[in-house]
């Protein structure tokens, strides 16, 4: 088995998840679809260092419970090499980011952060 290749979200706002994970964040468009005999989006784009994420949007879905946690998909992960210009980057831009902790059994430091649909995602100081 090989790495994961994508993973997909839901999201209630075609354009602002698209403006939040392309303009905000920096991942790259590589297809892009509106299927109209579901009345659905789908977006693919590259995240950087590999892997796809796919956004997807379906009239009527459900809001996701992020808290309390539920069973499922807890958060997304992103590696960085610069953690701190990120929580600056991202503060700059209105984006709510938790204080960074420090991982007990790693030792190395991330923070959490959510996007439009709440979704959590996490920046891990990976370098």
């Amino acid at each position: 088995m090989g790495g994961v290749h994508h993973v997909a979200l839901i999201c209630s706002d075609y354009r602002e998840a698209k403006a939040f994970y392309v303009e905000l964040l920096g991942f790259e468009v590589l297809d892009e679809n509106y299927r109209e005999d579901r009345r659905s989006w789908k977006l693919d784009l590259s995240i950087p260092g590999g892997g796809q994420l796919e956004l997807f949007t379906f009239p009527h879905a459900p809001t996701r419970p992020s808290a309390p946690e539920a069973q499922g998909l807890r958060h997304l992960c992103f590696g960085v090499s610069k953690l701190d210009a990120w929580v600056t980057y991202l503060r700059d831009q209105g984006v709510a980011v938790e204080e960074i902790r420090i991982d007990p059994y790693t030792g190395k430091r991330f923070t959490f952060f959510k996007d439009p649909d709440n979704l959590p995602l996490e920046l891990y100081e990976s370098v």
